[in-house]
């Protein structure tokens, strides 16, 4: 790669682009609620959300200082995330709590890069975050799972044309923020019916002694305000 063209890579980087139009964006609106509301979409799409909740708990798990061993994705949408370090304290409570929020936090600040143009920023380090993912991998389905989600964002960052890529990373953002509210909704009524005894709320409530209806509340509020927050850079901005 010469230099004219590392120079314009890097320019298509960190350059803004045009947004696309308004109906654009509801449409792209309307196609995430149809992958998010029904239920036998949501069992196939949801499997992206757990892509993003399992990426949380290991991002965090390596910006504290634990050392994180393997992500493992399931079929039935679930996850596990591994990690080595002290089994209480900041890190691990930071590590556990990433999960339900990650989701929407991602969708929030994809919302404020295409608040600002950056569609090609977006979508770039949308697919290095996944490659950086699948080397964590360690069961078959994970690595289909997450080379199928990170192949379809480097075909259409490279290949589509501007229009297709903006629409695309509409869609993306819009399905984050609206995928992000319904899995602790999802949790609660789990374990209102005394199931998911182990989940990151409750591990949350035993690291912190804080009941695991507060830790609810917040994933609740954290998806909710990040909702109308970032629909509101999606939709404000025209």
């Amino acid at each position: 790669m010469d230099s004219s063209t590392a120079a314009g890579l890097w320019d298509r980087l960190i350059g803004t682009q045009p947004g696309p139009n308004l109906w654009v964006v509801v449409a792209t609106l309307a196609a995430a609620l149809v992958a998010v509301v029904p239920h036998q979409l949501w069992r196939l799409s949801r499997n992206a959300i757990t892509i993003a909740h399992e990426g949380g708990h290991g991002l965090l798990a390596l910006v504290t200082g634990r050392q994180l061993t393997g992500i493992r994705l399931h079929s039935d949408t679930s996850g596990l995330t591994l990690s080595r370090g002290k089994p209480h304290g900041l890190g691990m409570i930071l590590t556990a709590a990433a999960g339900y929020t990650a989701p929407s936090l991602l969708g929030l600040g994809g919302a404020a890069l295409l608040a600002d143009g950056r569609i090609t920023l977006l979508l770039w380090v949308a697919t290095a975050l996944l490659l950086a993912m699948l080397v964590m991998i360690r069961n078959a389905y994970g690595v289909l799972t997450v080379v199928l989600t990170g192949g379809t964002f480097l075909l259409i960052s490279w290949l589509a044309d501007s229009q297709v890529q903006a629409a695309f990373a509409y869609a993306v953002v819009w399905f984050l923020l609206l995928g992000g509210v319904r899995p602790p909704f999802e949790l609660q009524a789990k374990r209102r019916h005394g199931e998911a005894g182990d989940s990151d709320a409750d591990q949350l409530s035993r690291l912190t002694h804080v009941p695991a209806g507060l830790w609810l509340f917040l994933f609740h509020a954290v998806s909710l305000c990040s909702l109308i927050g970032g629909g509101g850079w999606l939709l404000g901005q025209r």
